[in-house]
């Protein structure tokens, strides 16, 4: 029974990274990359998703539960999981320990930045252009914000594969390995549209 609850917790905690957490992601760097286009053209996007109907029913049930599931679990499977080298292999093996690595950063960082956005937001504040240039004119959160997005976008993307595998989707060593490029190449994607973001801003 043990045995089932945990299988069932790892399908869930993997399904969730990617339905609705990842792509709650993509989106978010998406409209953040509206930036680049100037500060009223960030505003405007940032004012349309605020406008959403339903928002808080949607922030709550699609954004904070499954990622705060997947985060309290996620921190189990870092802090209890094995080296998989034997399985995967040198590669795989470092991807393995990087996943951990980059779940736990993302976390610190995400806390961080729903406490300096959707918190502030609760007490007053505007999420705006100016809020993010404010807080991004600090090198030090800048920098903070850089390495918190890139641990991000690595996290999903390297959780894509695993994803994909731990569902039966990709269970040759070639589509295994098809899958690694493909992941590869969303990463670089996205952390390009996640840094122009940041840079925008500045």
């Amino acid at each position: 029974m043990a045995g089932n609850r945990e299988f069932f917790n790892r399908r869930l905690h993997s399904l969730l990274g990617v339905i609705p957490v990842g792509l709650f992601l993509v989106q978010h760097l998406v409209v953040n990359h509206f930036a680049t286009g100037g500060e009223e053209s960030f505003n405007k996007a940032a004012h349309f998703m605020e406008q959403l109907p339903f928002r808080y029913v949607l922030e709550t049930v699609v954004i904070f539960l499954p990622l705060l599931f997947h985060a309290i679990y996620g921190l189990y499977i870092a802090f209890t999981a094995k080296n998989n080298a034997g399985r995967f292999g040198f590669f795989r093996n470092w991807m393995f320990l990087l996943q951990r690595v980059s779940g736990v950063v993302t976390l610190i960082f995400i806390t961080w930045h729903v406490w300096e956005t959707r918190v502030a937001a609760a007490f007053g504040a505007d999420v705006n252009f100016q809020m993010m240039e404010n807080i991004l004119s600090n090198p030090f959160m800048f920098w903070f914000y850089i390495v918190g997005v890139i641990s991000t976008i690595f996290h999903f993307a390297n959780g894509l594969w695993s994803f994909a595998v731990s569902w039966g989707i990709t269970v040759t060593p070639r589509s295994q390995l098809i899958s690694t490029y493909v992941t590869i190449a969303i990463f670089i994607a996205l952390s390009i549209v996640g840094i122009r973001a940041i840079t925008a801003f500045v």
